[in-house]
């Protein structure tokens, strides 16, 4: 998202900035005091000043000093920006809902540099609004209206085939020959018509064996023409079929890499119909217009230039329809452009219900909700059929209406050409001739007339796949990425970091936790405990401090090695759809069997795994549906025992267990956490009653730290947690079955 735009010279004139007065941030307004909708204009701060512009005249300006703090707050249908001094309140500026975030992010942006006078807010948000031209982004980050120079059609295709140019050489070479043998079946026509049917010259057997002869090489070009078409359909096909694997294993690769804030950030039925359907668009493109196109265009502007050295006058006539088709092809092709993006975005909605209603099959049949998904899916679908049946029936109209245009034209060649041959200027061979070219340009011109539909779809696949791979993730290593002997030992310095910097979910974070400690995270839903967590794993970057991995910066860390060292087991075990002894074995893929048993039996899991048909070998199901919570949790202990971590993560492991489950599991995780850096997260405080330290989270920031004798001494916010447990417990106890 933009903070920064670029002020016009009337702009920065009218904001007279000193010598030293840089511009922080300069974002768009909309609204009047009244919340009236009112030209554009710009909030612009600088080091010093707050200054509002509109239409190149300064409406009002503050500084920044004048104010203790200023905030964004959104209100209905818009927002304001409030600035306070005191107990009094200023309303600076409105602006319209959709800058909410963007004033969101500056009035964060303000107040850091007034606590520091050194740092800026940045955004990683994507636009939903082109700037320049207003129009709504189809899903991608750039506008593909302004963006001209990376949506050609040639830049496309070239950038597409560059890898796979040696299987483009044999389609080139043909569709030379393709269209050669075209072109020249005319000419043999003419002359069996001409010189042998029509020549009186030619009496008896030397008739019908010039005649024969003729007929043979007509046969033999067209038999050449068929195989021709058969070796390009072949290579096309070849070509397709790489292309879209290319591309798809490119795009799977690039989500790999990716950061989970741009995972999140999107649908994942969005991601796969780019990775599926998209490519498969390409495919289909290079295999079934790709293989025609060039030899189409090629065969095309040959006829044009043969018919004008055969009869310019009646090549004039032929050409009289070629300029309205094509002008009324260009004229409608941005309208095609649309819909087809539309029709894109309304299959990504499609297929994000339906990974949705999958995934969660057992929510919405414990709530008897199928009836009300399969009308909520009925209504994407619906919507998505009328999208398509609209952009259908707009190309079966305007398609045939051009069709109709190009065939007035042969009756004009007839009469015209009929009239030269009974005038004796024009010879029956030729008119006939004349008359398969011109059906051969409007043939072709027809194709071509079908092919913005065709450029238009593969456009925009290609332009839905590229605003993937272009991505750059968040989390990458550094120039020169350390891998220095890990101890265990992690450092929090001054903290802070929220998903949406101007939204900070942990503030000023400071915390060292020793090698071997086990440290447990507790306090109210959404203080940050999983955050804290997530950048400790580095799967965030901080917005601002360090986090230490034995004194080096974990983003100084390679991340394959730091990851190598961490071991994780959560509430929700995620199983992949495979077999125990691969689940076990994902941690460490080159484990020996050996290994893979001895983790298991650690995890009290060797026993329950032996007692089922096929051992190590049993089939999982998808996210391990197969087994109950309790076994699902052990393999995930195994896994993680298996790579022998430095650190280990423990978010919620023993929750929602049966008491045998959880016996067993804190058995395994007792061995697992000996000698190893454990954070663990539990609701259930009586689970991290043993642990080295407990930090208490609230309001963003660590509010508690102690053992639990030292909390329950304290009678803070760790008291008041664990006696509010005890006391539900009492009650459930106490309660009449």
């Amino acid at each position: 998202m933009i903070l920064n735009f670029k002020l016009g010279e009337k702009e920065l004139k009218a904001l007279n900035p000193a010598p030293n007065e840089d511009i922080l941030y300069a974002i768009p307004f909309d609204c009047d005091d009244n919340g009236n909708f009112t030209e554009t204009g710009y909030t612009v701060v600088t080091k010093k000043r707050l200054v509002f512009l509109l239409n190149g005249d300064v409406l009002r300006e503050h500084l920044l000093s004048d104010f203790d703090v200023i905030k964004a707050e959104p209100h209905i249908g818009c927002g304001v920006l409030i600035g306070k001094k005191g107990d009094r309140e200023q309303l600076l500026i409105r602006y319209s809902a959709r800058h909410l975030s963007r004033y969101a992010y500056i009035a964060r942006g303000i107040s850091l540099w007034k606590e520091r006078k050194e740092e800026t807010v940045t955004s990683t948000e994507t636009e939903r609004r082109c700037f320049v031209c207003g129009r709504a982004l189809p899903g991608t980050k750039e506008c593909p209206y302004c963006n001209r120079k990376n949506v050609g059609v040639m830049h496309q295709m070239m950038k597409l085939l560059r890898p796979h140019i040696t299987t483009l050489i044999p389609i080139i070479a043909f569709m030379l020959m393709a269209s050669a043998v075209t072109i020249i079946n005319p000419e043999i026509q003419k002359k069996l018509i001409d010189g042998v049917l029509k020549n009186t010259d030619l009496v008896g057997k030397q008739k019908y064996v010039q005649a024969f002869q003729l007929v043979i090489l007509m046969f033999i070009v067209g038999f050449g023409s068929a195989w021709i078409n058969i070796g390009k359909s072949y290579c096309c096909a070849k070509l397709g079929s790489k292309l879209s694997k290319d591309l798809r294993s490119k795009l799977y690769v690039k989500v790999q890499e990716l950061s989970l804030s741009y995972i999140y950030e999107k649908r994942p039925g969005e991601l796969m119909n780019r990775l599926m359907n998209d490519t498969a668009r390409i495919r289909g493109f290079m295999e079934n217009v790709f293989c025609n196109m060039f030899t189409v265009v090629i065969i095309f502007f040959s006829v044009v230039i043969y018919m004008v050295w055969l009869n310019w006058q009646l090549a004039i006539v032929s050409f009289i329809f070629v300029p309205i088709t094509f002008f009324l092809s260009m004229a409608w092709r941005k309208t095609i452009h649309r819909r087809f993006r539309r029709q894109g975005k309304c299959g990504d909605d499609v297929h994000s219900a339906l990974q949705d209603v999958i995934s969660g099959m057992s929510v919405v049949k414990g709530y008897g909700k199928e009836n009300d998904e399969s009308k909520k899916f009925n209504d994407f679908t619906d919507h998505f059929a009328d999208v398509q049946r609209s952009n259908e029936v707009f190309w079966a109209l305007f398609y045939p209406f051009l069709s109709f245009l190009m065939g007035v034209g042969v009756y004009f060649i007839f009469y015209f050409g009929g009239r030269e041959v009974l005038g004796g200027t024009m010879t029956i061979g030729e008119l006939t001739q004349f008359v398969t070219y011109t059906s051969l340009l409007y043939q072709y011109l027809g194709w071509l007339n079908n092919l913005p539909k065709q450029l238009m779809d593969m456009i925009t696949s290609t332009e839905r796949i590229n605003d993937v791979l272009s991505c750059e993730p968040r989390i990458v290593n550094s120039e020169f990425p350390e891998t220095p002997e890990i101890k265990g030992q992690i450092s929090f310095k001054n903290v802070t970091f929220g998903y949406h910097s101007y939204e900070p979910v942990l503030e000023k974070i400071n915390l060292d936790i020793r090698p071997g400690e086990m440290i447990g995270l507790v306090g109210p839903s959404g203080a940050g405990k999983s955050t804290m967590i997530n950048l400790m794993m580095h799967l965030y970057d901080v917005d601002d401090g360090a986090i230490t991995i034995d004194g080096v910066d974990i983003r100084d860390i390679d991340l394959d090695y730091f990851h190598s060292q961490i071991g994780v087991v959560l509430q929700e075990t995620f199983l992949f759809s495979g077999t125990i002894y691969n689940n076990i074995r994902y941690a460490k893929p080159d484990a020996t069997e050996e290994e893979v048993i001895q983790a298991a039996k650690m995890a009290n899991a060797h026993e329950f795994i032996c007692r089922m048909p096929d051992g190590y070998n049993t089939y999982v199901g998808e996210k391990g549906s197969r087994l109950s919570g309790g076994e699902r949790q052990r393999i995930a202990i195994a896994r993680a025992i298996l790579n022998n971590p430095k650190f280990l993560i423990l978010d919620e492991a023993t929750a929602s267990l049966d008491t045998e489950s959880e016996f067993l599991i804190q058995t395994a995780l007792n061995r697992l956490t000996s000698g190893k850096t454990t954070i663990a997260i539990a609701h259930r405080l009586s689970t991290l009653k043993d642990a080295d330290r407990l930090v208490v989270i609230d309001k963003h920031g660590i509010a508690e730290v102690g053992s639990h004798e030292e909390l329950m001494a304290k009678k803070g916010i760790y008291y008041g947690l664990v006696t509010a447990q005890l006391e539900m417990q009492a009650k459930k106890e106490v309660a009449p079955a």
